[in-house]
């Protein structure tokens, strides 16, 4: 009996680390997938200076915080790292905040009880939580990348609260050979493109150069109604929205209604 997804080439794009569980799935259901990883994720260390020194301070000062914030699993994984460095032990009376579930599942698998914000698994989602609306005086520690979305900070600034970032992370494009992507991408066609950060989306496009426009008619799977706009800019003809930016979600995405 075939498979859902039998004779379809799809392409992963999650970075390196991350993708394993995606491949399998989409090996479960008939499909060939195509790992090419889009970002690289480079933690802060003692080289990159300021940036450091930055984080460093505000680990230290972990316990003046109501809320630590970590926006993404990449941030769950690296900011545990460096509250282990510093903090034998957690600091009391601090709320641990994951945006989304997969964020607070790796923080859980890494000794820390966090909490989201049910419905949703953005910024958005817990900017609409009631806790999160008088926030006067609070002081809040955001743990993401170097170059990330402002909506989060600058709406609590708005609320009244006291922010500080911890660029704990950088996600960069990976450097690829040309006849990496040639063969990766074009020798034989796509089926589909499994993208979720508008990051990976744009340095999709730029590794393929000249040729991007090829790309634009090909299904692109991405996690939210924000990415699906941010595809449609850049001329993508044929996008989908998952339920969410976790694996099975994504894969479920290409299914037949």
């Amino acid at each position: 009996m075939a498979k859902p997804l039998s004779g379809q080439r799809v392409l992963v794009t999650r970075p390196a680390h991350q993708s394993r569980n995606q491949l399998e799935l989409l090996h479960q259901q008939g499909a060939e997938p195509v790992a090419l990883p889009l970002l690289e994720i480079v933690p802060t260390t003692e080289q990159d200076g300021a940036d450091f020194q930055q984080c460093k301070a505000c680990i230290l000062d972990l316990d003046r915080y109501c809320d630590v914030i970590f926006v993404s699993p990449n941030a769950a994984s690296i900011g545990a790292d460096w509250i282990d460095e510093y903090w034998p032990q957690l600091p009391l009376g601090v709320r641990w905040v994951g945006i989304g579930q997969q964020t607070c599942d790796r923080l859980e698998q890494l000794g820390v009880n966090a909490w989201h914000a049910d419905g949703g698994f953005d910024s958005e989602t817990l900017l609409a939580h009631p806790s999160m609306q008088d926030m006067t005086d609070a002081r809040i520690l955001i743990l993401r990348a170097e170059g990330g979305r402002d909506l989060l900070a600058e709406t609590l600034r708005s609320r009244g609260a006291r922010i500080d970032y911890a660029h704990i992370y950088r996600r960069v494009c990976p450097a690829y050979p040309p006849g990496l992507i040639q063969s990766t991408i074009y020798t034989q066609p796509l089926s589909a493109i499994l993208i979720t950060s508008g990051q990976a989306l744009r340095n999709l496009l730029h590794l393929c150069g000249q040729h991007r426009a090829t790309l634009t008619n090909i299904l692109i799977i991405v996690p939210s109604a924000r990415l699906a706009e941010l595809a449609r800019s850049l001329g993508f003809n044929r996008i989908r929205v998952a339920q969410g930016p976790d694996d099975r979600s994504m894969v479920d995405a290409l299914l037949p209604a």
